[in-house]
């Protein structure tokens, strides 16, 4: 089984405490956002083929590593160079990419990959001001990590609500940052990947199969994954999204391009309600709350290791 704990929030960040009382309990539940279903997870290392993060801010989890030492892990770390104007409590971007060395000194460069997105263009934040930035992180990142993955904008009605001033990349930006990008990459040992952005920076090598792919996650893990076909595919591309334990609307970050949150009301109204030691992340079981139990196997070949 796959645990996914970043795709609706971000845990390690905001959440580390409650996480590793679940992993010291064992299980986890998660409340569907659809339907309000609520799952239980068993956290045993000998089923979870791998633990996925996605985070800002990897810092309040470094500490505690030894804490999920027995279970295969990868991390997407995300660096950007906004200011506090659109990432309003996100950390400054070089002290995440210490954060991100220190992460991959402990781990390893193939179980940690860079995020640099999305990417917007303004008058703040130009082409220029991208390609330099990229460059600098790069510099910086080389040999921590051997992926890095971009992508654009997504203009959903909540990030207009929030961020009404953005605009769509166009078609003629992506290609010159698609070039730069990959020009930089290739200096700094990079491999370039887009997720659900089609295949128009393919020209520059980038691989725009996924970030999250099943290749990229036996690449972490070292072992071969025999997942069923189309098992956790949830969108247009080939990423393995496995169980998410997050919840939405509860991310404290602030970013104005943030999909996952509707506004920074609500997320405080579920900050509120978060108890470290709860099953769930937000909230507790109701009445009349029918856990699932989700009896899923290891997917992972064991007979042949890959490194």
């Amino acid at each position: 089984m796959i645990i996914n704990t970043g795709s609706r929030t971000d845990i390690p960040a905001f959440f580390s405490e409650w996480f590793l009382n679940r992993i010291q309990e064992g299980f986890v539940y998660s409340r569907n956002p659809f339907n309000n279903d609520v799952y239980r997870y068993s956290l045993n290392p000998e089923i979870i083929d791998v633990l996925c993060f996605c985070t800002k801010n990897p810092r309040p989890m470094l500490r505690k590593m030894n804490s999920i030492s027995d279970y295969n892990q990868f991390w997407f770390v995300t660096i950007t160079p906004y200011g506090k104007d659109i990432e309003v409590n996100v950390p400054d971007y070089r002290h995440v990419i210490k954060s991100f060395k220190d992460l991959s000194e402990v781990l390893g460069p193939r179980k940690v990959a860079w995020r640099y997105d999305p990417i917007f263009i303004s008058q703040k934040y130009g082409l220029d001001f991208h390609i330099d930035k990229f460059e600098e992180m790069a510099c910086e990142l080389s040999g921590f990590t051997h992926d890095c993955t971009i992508s654009f904008i997504d203009l959903y009605q909540k990030v207009l609500r929030n961020f009404p001033e953005a605009n769509e990349v166009t078609v003629e930006e992506q290609l010159l940052i698609g070039e730069n990008f990959s020009r930089i990459a290739k200096q700094y040992d990079f491999n370039m990947k887009t997720c659900v952005e089609g295949t128009l920076l393919d020209r520059f090598g980038f691989d725009s199969s996924g970030c999250m792919t099943k290749e990229v996650l036996e690449k972490a893990i070292g072992f071969n994954l025999k997942v069923p076909k189309g098992k956790y595919i949830i969108r247009d591309c080939n990423c393995l999204f496995g169980r998410d334990i997050g919840a939405y609307n509860t991310c404290l970050h602030g970013c104005k391009y943030c999909y996952a949150n509707s506004n920074m009301k609500l997320v405080k109204k579920n900050q509120k309600l978060h108890n470290p030691d709860s099953p769930l992340l937000i909230g507790e079981v109701k009445d009349g709350d029918v856990v699932k139990e989700v009896r899923e196997p290891s997917y992972v070949d064991r007979q042949t290791r890959l490194f």
